[in-house]
């Protein structure tokens, strides 16, 4: 079956081109300024964008806490993420049982994802309290077999890694090219902070920011990338930067030259700010870890956007019901589940926040969105680009359409939007999937279990 795209403007990571897309069993076959192929479904992209399917590499669907699951699973998680744009995932999987290896979840998370997805997805690996022979040889072999070239340990939390054994993680890592990424906030600071917060009795969502300081998060990445540095080099990416302080770090390491590394920031940490906190009801919608900055980091984290400093823009989508779930932390906010929903509205926040507002450029919207993603994450050029040869996943995107956000017309979950009320500039008009229309005017056209798990090769970063 053939499909051809006529009349649109098609965004790379470096320029954007009049360009019509042909595509054939799913495969992009050719971009050219004029193609002609009278066997083909037309579909006509006059005045619209074509933008390579987003690739949201930091997603927590289905996430057992412990004590509830996040709202969203596999398949109403990967319809939001295609009414938004984002046409794979790469999701997080969460600590299993206390005293497993890696394996354990790997297949604990195939079952919850393969026969719902409707987009492409793979995993991150865990790495949860020991590393020891029998981690690394399982980290080897899932590498290997299961394509899953990255994982991920955490500087906090109860199943968090200490120094010395990430530091081990990080040497294996530079002998198997493997990329670990890693959770940056200083254990002793949030546990002392968020203890005597329960000592003052100062347990409103207004206390949750003072409780996971910016300078929590300076420290852990400082000592993340001067450990990496101390293994050889070894290839590093950061989740989640949320803050002036840790950007400093980041810059710093830059400087001084260290190379393969990677830094991910998140809509939500160039967009809003503590002062949602300031509501101790409303409040517990925004308690995620790291939590809201202030503007001054917001303004620090676009800077590093415009002038090439950070690498991904991620969500770290990991929903919980407002009326429900996070109700859990309204006499207490150590006890709200950590985490906010935003897989759907990534692309165009970025895209009017970004671009339209002349912060980044449109080809930098790609490049965060899906080019380095892709590329950090072994999946390019099958992904992350408009090109001969990748996968057709293509936004067609109208960029002079606004629309105010509401989670109302939103598809996942969660009964909230961080983001509720925002007017916002571009609105996506359809959505294909290795040339599928999965998403047209905001409703969903795909089918149950049609995402595919992607077996991913050797992150950039590793090279």
């Amino acid at each position: 079956m053939k499909t051809l795209i006529k009349n649109g403007t098609v965004v790379s990571d470096t320029d954007c081109k009049k360009s019509d897309v042909l595509i054939e069993d799913g495969i992009i076959s050719a971009v050219s300024s004029s193609i002609e192929a009278p066997d083909a479904k037309i579909l006509d992209a006059k005045d619209k964008l074509l933008l390579p399917g987003a690739i949201d590499a930091h997603t927590h669907m289905d996430l057992d806490v412990g004590f509830t699951r996040a709202c969203d699973d596999f398949y109403n998680g990967t319809v939001a993420a295609a009414c938004g744009g984002t046409t794979t995932i790469i999701d997080h999987m969460a600590f299993g049982p206390k005293g497993v290896y890696p394996w354990h979840q790997v297949k604990e998370y195939h079952s919850l994802a393969d026969g719902n997805a409707v987009t492409d997805y793979s995993f991150h690996g865990v790495l949860q309290e020991k590393a020891d022979d029998r981690t690394f040889a399982e980290m080897r072999e899932i590498a290997e077999k299961e394509g899953i070239t990255s994982f991920k340990l955490y500087l906090t939390y109860d199943m968090m890694l200490h120094d010395k054994d990430v530091f081990a993680v990080l040497n294996e890592a530079k002998r198997s090219n493997i990329l670990i990424t890693v959770h940056c906030e200083n254990d002793g600071i949030v546990n002392y902070l968020r203890d005597r917060c329960g000592v003052e009795n100062n347990l409103t969502a207004a206390f949750h920011p003072k409780s996971r300081p910016a300078g929590a998060e300076a420290e852990a990445v400082n000592r993340m990338l001067y450990m990496a540095e101390c293994a050889d080099e070894a290839p590093l990416y950061i989740v989640h930067l949320s803050s002036e302080a840790g950007l400093k770090e980041v810059l710093a390491a830059r400087k001084r030259g260290q190379k393969h590394f990677g830094v991910e920031t998140c809509p939500q940490y160039l967009v809003l700010n503590d002062n949602l906190y300031d509501d101790p009801k409303e409040g517990l919608k925004a308690i995620m870890s790291p939590p809201l900055r202030k503007d001054a980091d917001r303004f620090a984290l676009w800077e590093a956007l415009k002038n090439d400093f950070l690498d991904t823009v991620a969500t770290d989508h990991c929903p919980f019901t407002f009326e429900d779930q996070k109700q859990r932390g309204k006499d207490d906010f150590r006890l709200c589940p950590n985490g906010a929903p935003g897989v759907e509205e990534r692309l165009p926040l970025l895209f009017s926040e970004g671009y339209c507002k002349k912060r980044i450029s449109l080809p930098q919207c790609v490049k965060y969105l899906s080019s380095n993603p892709a590329r950090i994450f072994g999946l390019y050029p099958k992904k992350g680009v408009i090109s001969p040869g990748s996968d057709a996943d293509i936004v067609i995107m109208d960029p002079d359409k606004k629309r105010t956000i509401r989670s109302a017309s939103l598809h996942g979950n969660a009964d909230y939007s961080c983001y509720e009320g925002m007017e916002i500039k571009g609105e996506i008009d359809t959505v294909l999937l290795r040339g599928e229309a999965i998403v047209k005017n905001n409703t969903f056209l795909g089918k149950k279990g049609m995402g595919r798990y992607l077996k991913r090769g050797i992150s950039s970063l590793c090279l």
